[in-house]
């Protein structure tokens, strides 16, 4: 019989995945939201989830709903601005060259992207997510990378 973590511990140990997750689907200006919508959602689900379960296959799936929900609220919502800045605001160090190359690629490649290689789940597990199968997940994160490669070419450090 397995015991589950303090509710603390699981958000440290997930909060980056899920933060990753959220970036990859949203982008940077939204993502925190998400994240904070993931771990509210979670804590009160959390009690009844199973001593056994994949918690972080469970907070990504969560994370992932979440980020369409912002996503869909969005396209319904008019965004008024007064003045539109001379110049974008500055970057707080993250590398913001590598989230528009994955903002850029086809929705189902950004998916898989963020699911599997920063999400860590199984190809199994996304193609349930998005519909379809582990192979067309397999070739859409492939897809993805090989895009990602061209366009970005330190996404691996400079290896090929």
């Amino acid at each position: 019989m397995s015991v589950k973590q303090p509710f603390e511990r699981v958000v440290v140990a997930h909060g980056p995945t899920v933060l990753r997750v959220c970036r990859a689907v949203l982008g940077a200006a939204d993502a925190e939201d998400a994240w904070s919508e993931t771990f509210l959602s979670a804590l009160r689900a959390y009690p009844d989830l199973p001593a056994d379960a994949n918690v972080e296959a469970w907070l990504v799936t969560i994370a992932h709903r979440k980020s369409i929900d912002v996503v869909r609220r969005a396209a319904r919502q008019a965004v008024p601005v007064a003045d539109v800045p001379d110049r974008p605001a500055a970057h707080d160090g993250r590398d913001l060259d590598l989230w528009a190359a994955v903002a850029a690629l086809p929705e189902k490649q950004r998916h898989v992207v963020a699911y599997h290689h920063l999400g860590g789940l199984p190809y199994d597990d996304v193609a349930a997510l998005l519909g379809g199968t582990a192979a067309a997940a397999r070739r859409a994160g492939a897809d993805g990378i090989a895009t990602l490669r061209t366009t970005y070419p330190d996404i691996d450090g400079g290896r090929r």
